[in-house]
Order: structure tokens, then sequence, then C-alpha cells
């Protein structure tokens, strides 16, 4: 019945952009945190930006300030990562997570690749 599911992931070059939306449905009370986490292959996984719907504020990895914007519909049920001026390093796949309360819920990844 809960699902996160991610979208948008895809083939870019460098200095592209590209949009990645996640969805979360199933839930009978609101988000208090979403998140987008990558992880490189042979690389441990790591937070590229988070946000809390309730006011808004969000984090972002220092590597992709200025360049990714994550953001929230009104209904706070989805969350987007527009990634702008992309790098060969933000090649990974791209999760997004749902914290309801204390439980964690995970969408099963996009691809994203940056490459000429």
């Amino acid at each position: 019945q809960v699902q996160v599911v991610e979208s948008g992931g895809g083939l870019v070059q460098p200095g592209g952009s590209l949009r990645l939306s996640c969805a979360a449905s199933g839930f009978r009370v609101s988000i208090n945190y979403m998140a987008w986490y990558r992880q490189a292959p042979g690389k441990e996984r790591e937070l590229v930006a988070g946000i809390t719907p309730a006011d808004n504020n969000t984090s972002y990895q220092d590597s992709v300030k200025g360049r990714f914007t994550i953001s929230r519909d009104n209904a706070k049920n989805t969350v987007v990562l527009q990634m702008n001026s992309l790098k060969p390093e933000d090649t990974a796949v791209y999760l997004c997570f749902v914290r309801v309360g204390s439980r964690g819920y995970w969408g099963q990844g996009t691809q994203v690749t940056v490459s000429s």
C-alpha cells in the first residue's frame, strides 16, 4: 500500500539538466521529511538534499549547492530535485527517502548518468 516511486532519471551531457520526481502515497499521516540520496558504484550512499515539508526547510550536500534545488508540491506528497549544471561526478543511482514519524521508506531508485 505504501509506495515511494521515483522518475526522471536518464542520460544527459555534462552541463545539462534533469528533473527528478518522487511521489509518495499510501500514508495515513503527514510526511515529516523527504530527501534524495545517491549511490555511485563502489561508493557509500550519501545524502544529496533534504526538505522538511512543514516549513520548507532545506539542506544540501556542499558539492551540489547552487546547482540542485529540492522542493515539494502543495499536497506535500511529491518532492522534486531540479539538477542543473550536471557533472560526470553526479552519476549515480538516486533514491528517494520518506519519513513518517519514526518510520522510513525508500524508493526503488532512478539512474542518472552524466556523460558525453
